[in-house]
């Protein structure tokens, strides 16, 4: 019975960058496309950091939908367009990382899912600057909790989790080129744009807090 216990374990999931094998329960559960082992990564350090990510880029991704929805005919709206398939390229890695690591997403996606638009297609109604002033919000909000994530992954230990840090480094410098991109397309000429950009980020904030947690 153990025996068949533990082949009704083993599994195939296949990703974008290959395939991983679930080992045996009673093995250490190797993964073959990080090298990581469940056995020797902090899970709850992890678990946090990835489901906060790919609500996140969910968020993020949501937010460039509303932009488009109503510039995407402006000159701004390639602009936009390019920034965005960078983010969907964010939530497809975090997506991938939530099945090696077997994260569970936050419960919250749904909000989520209808609050990014509505911030997106809101800030993009102000015109072009508004939806500026709104990315530079967002993507300066993100890559501060990306160094954050940054140093929490390199106390715990470098080594062990190099890819995650490469994945989240790379990122982090992707959205600070959105970040001025948007201050290079008149952000801080949007109306009341020290007042929309601090009501914003109280907003990111309180989205990553409840992210990581729910």
């Amino acid at each position: 019975m153990a025996v068949t216990a533990a082949l009704i374990w083993k599994g195939l999931l296949r990703g974008a960058r290959g395939c991983w094998t679930l080992q045996s329960m009673y093995s250490p559960c190797r993964f073959c496309s990080t090298g990581a082992t469940m056995k020797n990564i902090n899970k709850p350090v992890l678990d946090r950091i990835i489901r906060v990510d790919h609500a996140g880029e969910y968020g993020a991704n949501r937010i460039y939908a509303g932009q488009m929805a109503v510039l995407g005919r402006t000159s701004v709206g390639p602009i936009i367009q390019q920034m965005w398939n960078q983010e969907k390229d964010h939530l497809k890695k975090f997506k991938e990382l939530m099945i090696l690591y077997r994260v569970r997403p936050t419960v919250l996606l749904p909000f989520w899912n209808v609050a990014g638009f509505v911030l997106g297609a809101g800030s993009a109604l102000l015109g072009k600057e508004g939806a500026m002033a709104c990315t530079v919000a967002v993507e300066e909000s993100i890559s501060e909790h990306y160094n954050n994530q940054i140093r929490t992954l390199m106390e715990e230990d470098p080594d062990k989790y190099r890819e995650l840090l490469e994945t989240i480094k790379k990122f982090r410098d992707e959205e600070l080129e959105h970040h001025d991109i948007g201050l290079d397309h008149d952000a801080e000429l949007a109306p009341a744009y020290l007042f929309l950009k601090n009501g914003i980020q109280i907003g990111c904030k309180a989205a990553i807090f409840l992210s990581e947690r729910i």
